[in-house]
């Protein structure tokens, strides 16, 4: 099954240097899920090849403008562009009366429904769960109130071994599946085990928007497979981050270290960076397997 996410936005605060204001997309089975929304996302959106108009979901962080500022835009086009199933957002209780006012005020009414589901920052919940997925909440800790998000796939059902189940009926492949043994009418016993083989385990991805290095929610993210997070400063700034309530890179890289993640990938970049290189390395300094969050690119989960 597809689980992987595309970096449309990595930076912080304002666009700079080619990059965009923080933006995710996710693909789970086809599905997409969109995460954080900063300005220009549905420029980015077009300018990778994802067609905005297969987003049913999205998710929103926190209400400082670099995570959101591009949502307005973004709904606005999918109604214009003729949109009529509804969509469903996740974000802070005062974000649906930011939409609201705009619309109010532009004279719009949308041809599809929001489905808005207000999201609290103040304890790690499960907020939304489909056939595919289970998403929770995680408590940050940053100048307002700031959720990540968990994006934890479901158990899939065995594999078929298609060379052994080619002279199976087929009305039997469900059974075999969940891993129920079949007996045949004639008294012969299709055992499971035999004919399938286990299925790829569920993979977990957290998503840490905004926040200072805080041990609390270090539990709530604690062996996922890929683990972003920002960093939006160099070491030598610690002052800095801890005013902002940011994280440093060596901090990002020591977050993955102690929760237990394989692959840790960096974003939110501050201004100030015309490369990213010296970023990267610090954070590798402690966690090797560590990436930059280069918009463009798709990271299989």
């Amino acid at each position: 099954m597809k689980f992987e996410v595309t970096i449309l936005g990595s930076s912080s605060a304002t666009p700079v240097y080619n990059r965009n204001p923080s933006a995710q997309l996710l693909n789970c089975n086809e599905k997409y899920y969109l995460i954080d929304c900063g300005e220009g996302t549905q420029q980015q959106l077009a300018r990778f090849n994802l067609k905005a108009a297969r987003i049913d979901y999205i998710f929103i962080s926190h209400l400082h403008g670099d995570h959101y500022f591009g949502l307005i835009g973004l709904l606005s086009s999918l109604h214009l562009n003729g949109r009529i199933k509804p969509i469903q957002i996740f974000g802070p209780k005062p974000l649906l009366e930011i939409l609201e006012i705009q619309f109010k005020y532009s004279d719009t009414v949308l041809r599809y429904p929001i489905e808005f589901f207000p999201i609290e920052a103040d304890q790690s919940t499960q907020i939304f769960e489909n056939s595919d997925l289970i998403v929770k909440t995680i408590v940050l800790n940053h100048r307002i109130p700031t959720t990540g998000f968990i994006f934890q796939q479901k158990k899939r059902q065995r594999k078929l071994i298609k060379d052994k189940t080619d002279e199976v009926p087929m009305v039997y492949y469900t059974s075999l599946k969940k891993g129920i043994d079949v007996e045949l009418p004639n008294g012969d016993i299709l055992r499971s085990a035999d004919y399938t083989t286990e299925a790829d385990a569920p993979r977990c991805y957290a998503y840490c928007s905004d926040t200072l290095f805080d041990e609390r929610y270090f539990s709530t993210i604690k062996d996922c497979d890929t683990l972003y997070h920002e960093a939006t400063f160099m070491h030598d700034l610690l002052d800095r981050a801890n005013e902002t309530h940011h994280t440093t890179a060596l901090q990002a890289g020591e977050v993955a270290k102690i929760t237990g993640a394989k692959k840790l990938l960096i974003g939110h970049f501050s201004s100030r960076y015309k490369t990213l290189q010296m970023l990267l390395e610090e954070a590798q300094s402690v966690f090797e397997n560590t990436e930059l969050a280069v918009e463009g690119r798709t990271f299989q989960l």
